[in-house]
């Protein structure tokens, strides 16, 4: 059957990823470094997490379709974790 946005992949770097977490919770999670963020992009309409930029020492949990290797690389490198959201 024919798609038209067969290759549809909207993408977010590692540096936008603040930007998606209230900041509220922002500032608990920096505060308390011992709690880990639980951040589901796909709620937010991105498909894809890019390794471009920093993230800040708090462990994350970051759900997603697709990461790169430099972005899975960073994020457990700060103590997070990936997981692949069908």
């Amino acid at each position: 059957h024919y798609m038209k946005n067969h290759e549809h992949c909207p993408t977010i770097n590692l540096s936008n990823l603040w930007s998606l977490v209230p900041e509220a919770d922002r500032e608990k999670a920096l505060q308390d470094k011992s709690k880990t963020l639980v951040l589901d992009v796909v709620k937010s309409g991105y498909f894809k997490v890019l390794g471009k930029g920093k993230l800040p020492d708090v462990p994350l949990v970051v759900k997603a379709k697709l990461f790169t290797s430099l972005a899975e690389k960073r994020i457990k490198a700060v103590g997070g974790a990936c997981v692949l959201r069908g």
